[in-house]
Order: C-alpha cells, then sequence, then structure tokens
C-alpha cells in the first residue's frame, strides 16, 4: 500500500485510541518527511536503506515504510485496524450513525496537530457530510487564534479546498464540505473576539470562554449572556470549562446560573454544545437535562485537534442518548442546507 497513507492511517488510529502525542507525531513527521518523493524514489531508498539516514524516519516507521512498499498492510497497521473495530462507546450506536457532521474542530492553523486537509480526509473516512474548521480567535494566543489577516487567508484556504474537491492531496474526490468557521473566545466584556464583518462570512460561530473560568456565578453568567445574545453566535461551546481527566488535570466547572443561560439559548437560537472530548464531558448530566427542559437545541461536536479524534462523536452520541435528548434537536444530524438555514438566522 501507499507509504505514506499507511503512514497517517496509523496516526489517526493512535490518536482515536489517545495514545501519547510524541507517538502520533512520529508516524505524522515520518509521512511529512517522504510526502515530497515520488512512490518510486521511496521504493529506491528502502530498498538501498539509504531511507533510514532521512530525518524524522525512525525505526518503527522505517519497518512501516518497508513493509507498504513490498506492497503488503504494515503489521503494525493491520493490528490498529483490529482494536480499532471495536466502538470507543458502548451506547448511542443509533444516534451515532444519524450523525451527518460536525461543527467544532481544529487545524495546525491554530493550536491542531494537523493540515486542514488531513482532518477533511479524516471525516470522509467516517462518512462525515460536512465538518465546520473552528480555529481559535485573536485573544487565545496560546492557541496560536487567527488574527483577522490569518483568518483571511483560511477562507481562501477553504474555498481552494472546496473548489479542488480533493482529499489529503491523494487525487480522489472527496465528499465532505467544510464549512467555514471559528472558536471565537467570548471576551469579558461578553463581546466577541473578531471582527464583526468578518464573523458575518462564516458558515458556523461557536462561542465559548476560555479564561477567568473560576470567576464569580453573577460575572460569569452576564459574560455568558454577552456572547449567547451576539447575533453570530450559532453553538454555545463546552459550557462549563471542565476538565475531568487527562494530561491537564482536572478543573471544575464554572459557576453560572444555567437556567438563565439556557433559556437565553433558546430564545436567541443558540445551540448548546455536546462536547465530545473524554476529558471534558461538557455540560455534565443534569445541565444537558436543564437545557432540554428549556427548549435548546444541541450540536454534538468532537472538538477535533487531531484526525483522528473526529471520532470522539462517538462519546457524545452516547452521552446524548444516555439523556434521551431527541435526534431532531440535535442539529448535527440535520443535512447541511438546512443547518446552513438555520444558521444563517
Amino acid at each position: 500500500m501507499d507509504a505514506v497513507a499507511a503512514l497517517n492511517e496509523i496516526a489517526f488510529w493512535l490518536e482515536r485510541g489517545r495514545a501519547a502525542t510524541f507517538k502520533v507525531q512520529a508516524f505524522r513527521k515520518a509521512a511529512a518527511a517522504i510526502t515530497p518523493l515520488a512512490p518510486e524514489e521511496v521504493a529506491a531508498r528502502t530498498r538501498t536503506g539509504r531511507l533510514k539516514s532521512m530525518k524524522g524516519i525512525g525505526d518503527r516507521t522505517y519497518q512501516v515504510i518497508q513493509q507498504a512498499v513490498a506492497g503488503g498492510v504494515p503489521d503494525y497497521l493491520a493490528d490498529l485496524r483490529e482494536k480499532g473495530a471495536q466502538p470507543l462507546a458502548t451506547g448511542g450506536a443509533e444516534l451515532r450513525d444519524s450523525l451527518r457532521g460536525d461543527l467544532h474542530s481544529h487545524s495546525d492553523w491554530s493550536d491542531g496537530g494537523s493540515p486542514i486537509e488531513l482532518m477533511v480526509a479524516a471525516a470522509e473516512v467516517l462518512g462525515r457530510e460536512y465538518l465546520a474548521l473552528t480555529d481559535h480567535s485573536p485573544n487565545l494566543t496560546i492557541a496560536n487564534g487567527l488574527s483577522p489577516e490569518r483568518l483571511l487567508n483560511q477562507l481562501d484556504a477553504v474555498a481552494a479546498i472546496n473548489a479542488d474537491g480533493q482529499s489529503a492531496g491523494d487525487g480522489r474526490p472527496h465528499r465532505v464540505r467544510l464549512l467555514t468557521g471559528i472558536e471565537v473566545d467570548i471576551l469579558e466584556s461578553g463581546e466577541l473576539d473578531q471582527e464583526p464583518d468578518l464573523l458575518d462570512r462564516l458558515d458556523i460561530v461557536v462561542s465559548s470562554v476560555h479564561s477567568k473560568l473560576r470567576a464569580d456565578r453573577k460575572t460569569m453568567t452576564r459574560r455568558m449572556l454577552g456572547g449567547i445574545t451576539a447575533r453570530h453566535t450559532n453553538v454555545l461551546g463546552h459550557c462549563t470549562g471542565r476538565l475531568v481527566e487527562g494530561s491537564r488535570g482536572t478543573r471544575p466547572p464554572s459557576e453560572f446560573d444555567a437556567k438563565e443561560v439556557f433559556a437565553a439559548c433558546a430564545e436567541n437560537n443558540v445551540a448548546v454544545e455536546i462536547n465530545s472530548r473524554p476529558e471534558r464531558q461538557d455540560p455534565p448530566d443534569p445541565l444537558i437535562q436543564l437545557a432540554l427542559e428549556a427548549g435548546c437545541l444541541f450540536s454534538i461536536d468532537s472538538d477535533a485537534h487531531a484526525p483522528g479524534q473526529l471520532d470522539f462523536l462517538q462519546y457524545g452520541a452516547e452521552r446524548a442518548a444516555r439523556n434521551d435528548v431527541p435526534e431532531d434537536r440535535i442539529i448535527t444530524t440535520w443535512p447541511v442546507d438546512r443547518l446552513l438555514e438555520w444558521a444563517a438566522k
């Protein structure tokens, strides 16, 4: 099989299984190292052993390339495929099959680990019909948030990918529609952290709080209401900001008036995100129930920062099913035309 495809697929399965970042990056870097070479050149360097001396090629990645060049599926990849045949989550299978898209993902333009094209390729493999690219806004400097100029450049890049109709540069037409978007910070003032005329041009705006998460209840409620009532907001992202596990440690949920916040979401046509990242599981189940009672719509999103993490939607579907969220109130089950018509309002 194609060696670049084998390396990238291994990275995908490792990301999906939440392997250590350094392990994933070993395969991504090896794929990037040989991508500029013609397949014949990769095969020739592999036969002579010259490939071993290339920067970014280690013993394990060389073995994978060697087996791919020989015409077979590398042993390591075959093992990962077998393990990956099992679902990530045991519940919510019917709802998972109904999900058409994902409205929260990141690329290496901000704090994601992969190019946009690889994110689109993974979305295609997973059967998504659409994927919103929602890199961070300028205020989140630690995540390399996009300045207005960089966001404009990204809009051109998205248009080119959609027009080109190619997935990950391999020449195959893709069926995934890449939507323009942003995960915009809700600033302490309640304003959104990007120029309004640029937000006007986006398909999807996910608005989230990323700072001062331990603010008092009244302050946080006022801040969130500012973001929810802003005319551009489509989705309220990871509303409590909590962390329940993972390498960043744990963090308690923010304190805010949930009934007031969800009432504002329902009134302003803003969907409440069910964030599928295992370390977030946000909002907690009791808040999902409050949002249901308030009449809110929901968006099951991966918040993926790498291709393999796009499959985290399984976790979100399991939580939504457990909380009896009706399928038609989940906007990521909607066809793209219905979704975009809703978002434009």
